[in-house]
């Protein structure tokens, strides 16, 4: 296992260096010139090319690529054009705010995705599947800048008994955790339905049923490890959209996290900042990844790595 987790992180920095590359190749097609835009509208053209300099934007792409890198390794992403403050500490400022509006959001959603897709393939094509299964397309269906604001209609403005932006209290993360995890809860309870589908469907649970267990006793035990198996990589999956893709969510909000600033940093063209939450959003799903590779060998011990 130790073997194995050593592999797959030597493997993260080849997988980096080709995201770092086309990260920043993708930002320097972005239209706009950040120069004048960090200059002012109303800057001379002499004071624009001082800028440009100040920044490192008159030297060749090679160069600026190079010294990109050499600041990533040192973990030095340069200054915000922005807010003239250290891309690391604007980054740092935000991440928790998103952090735990993720984890509030995964909690829930895959607690509810997982009972709704267990009912429903327990009760396959009877009333409790079609309602879960009609809930399920429901949160897939309903877009979460809308479903943001219907939420927000009623609990805050009609009934004010939650706040609508801000993270300064627990408060704070009902409605935009309720919104960024629809989603995720119905693609759960859809996915946990196939996979407990076919479960209860193999030989060894006919067994168990034919030995007198109850049917509690032969989903939870018997089913439950073999069925996780595929929903824990579809929860990893889903645990890094949430944490990089809370962008829609976090606008409709105000939230102060890692979204909304990814936001400001395309409307200002500030490439450092861009090029630093690409790569955090990419390291993110790598890790992801393989903690759920490590997961499946303590679901499934028979699961051997090499």
């Amino acid at each position: 296992m130790l073997q194995y987790i050593v592999k797959r992180l030597l493997g993260v920095l080849p997988t980096l260096l080709i995201v770092a590359l086309f990260v920043f190749l993708f930002v320097h097609l972005l239209p706009g010139d950040p120069a004048r835009l960090a200059a002012g509208v109303d800057a001379t053209p002499e004071t624009v090319e001082l800028v440009r300099k100040d920044l490192g934007l008159d030297k060749p792409l090679p160069q600026q690529f190079v010294r990109f890198l050499s600041g990533v390794i040192h973990w030095d992403f340069g200054t915000s054009l922005r807010t003239k403050r250290p891309v690391a500490q604007e980054i740092g400022d935000r991440f928790m705010p998103t952090f735990w509006l993720t984890v509030w959001s995964m909690v829930w959603s895959v607690i509810i995705g997982m009972a709704i897709g267990i009912v429903s393939a327990v009760f396959r094509n009877r009333s409790p599947d079609r309602i879960g299964m009609t809930l399920a397309v429901s949160g897939i269906s309903f877009p979460a800048f809308a479903l943001g604001m219907v939420l927000m209609q009623i609990f805050s403005v009609q009934l004010g008994w939650l706040p609508t932006v801000g993270a300064d209290t627990w408060k704070h993360y009902i409605l935009p955790s309720l919104t960024l995890g629809a989603a995720v809860a119905a693609i759960m309870a859809r996915f946990t339905r196939s996979s407990f589908v076919e479960i209860l469907g193999e030989d060894y649970i006919r067994t168990a049923r034919a030995k007198g267990l109850d049917e509690t006793h032969v989903v939870i035990k018997h089913g439950m490890r073999n069925a996780l198996i595929p929903v824990v990589t579809m929860m990893g999956l889903q645990f890094g959209f949430l944490l990089g893709g809370s962008i829609v969510v976090e606008k409709v909000f105000n939230w102060p996290g890692l979204g909304r600033l990814l936001v400001d940093a395309v409307d200002m063209r500030d490439y450092k900042v861009i090029q630093a939450l690409v790569l955090l959003f990419s390291l993110e799903f790598i890790l992801i990844n393989l903690i759920v590779d490590v997961l499946y060998g303590i679901i499934n011990p028979t699961i051997r790595y090499r």
